[in-house]
């Protein structure tokens, strides 16, 4: 594993790391999701043909993923050999052959992209990658995630009762990980986190957001990376959950913006025909 991916794992709200957590990795004091978001999925990595990490993603298209940009990205030292996706909402007691493909229930992928300025730039800028499947992940689906509007989520800057604006996120990571218990379930789980910083110097800059992370909101934790943050109750994904400050998910969370022209540029120019 490279340095630059040795630091993410310290830092990051990354992949979960199959070897680490006993082949199992969510929200953070959230809920259940059931049915709510089926166009959220959980997305496994291959290295050397052996199942090694775990990340969340949305499906912007039957087979067009958005995830994040570490979760994507081939290392040097350390390419990833293969990538599918799960699509049930409880990953544990569904009828899919995990880790291995078995369709219609989780479906392979045949490229992966991360954003070309990613690997030599901070571990949190550019954190944007997509994924194109073999197939449709969800057979049947009419609802996916969407993009918003190049630069919408500036006029929260300047909005009175910022912490009070919302954002919905998705993910399959950890439940809950400290120093005495790590809570793993592969299950799609939803929270509710407030804005704490936009446009600020730092981490976040223009480019991301930080997320509350707490036992009233909820928040992401590993395994959560590449999820979506919906703006509201929408299918607008404001942001990608990409980074957080300790290992105990708690605090807050960093979230890459999906409104910027060069990330939208990116995620157009792999978008399958």
């Amino acid at each position: 594993m490279g340095n630059k991916k040795r630091f993410l794992v310290v830092l990051a709200v990354l992949v979960t790391m199959l070897v680490i957590v006993g082949g199992v990795s969510a929200i953070t004091d959230g809920e259940l999701d059931g049915d709510g978001h089926p166009h959220v999925v959980l997305l496994l990595m291959e290295v050397g043909g052996a199942p090694a990490y775990r990340c969340s993603g949305t499906l912007l298209s039957p087979t067009y993923l958005l995830t994040a940009g570490h979760c994507t990205s081939n290392y040097p030292d350390e390419p990833y050999s293969g990538m599918r996706v799960f699509i049930e909402s409880d990953v544990d007691n569904g009828d899919n052959n995990y880790p291995f493909a078995s369709p219609p229930k989780s479906v392979e992928a045949v490229e992966w992209y991360a954003h070309p300025d990613y690997e030599t730039a901070p571990f949190y800028f550019n954190d944007v990658g997509v994924v194109i499947l073999e197939e449709p992940g969800v057979p049947g689906l009419d609802t996916y995630g969407t993009l918003p509007e190049v630069d919408e989520l500036d006029q929260y800057k300047t909005q009175r009762g910022k912490n009070k604006l919302w954002f919905t996120a998705v993910g399959y990571g950890l439940q809950l990980s400290n120093p005495v218990h790590v809570m793993a379930d592969r299950v799609r789980m939803v929270a509710y986190p407030r804005l704490i910083q936009i446009n600020t110097p730092g981490f976040t800059g223009d480019f991301s957001l930080l997320l509350s992370n707490n036992t009233n909101t909820g928040g992401t934790c590993f395994g959560d990376s590449g999820g979506p943050n919906f703006l509201f109750d929408t299918n607008i994904i404001g942001g990608i959950t990409s980074y957080g400050k300790n290992g105990n998910c708690a605090g807050t969370g960093g979230v890459f913006r999906t409104d910027r022209q060069n990330v939208q540029d990116f995620i157009y120019e792999h978008w399958p025909e």
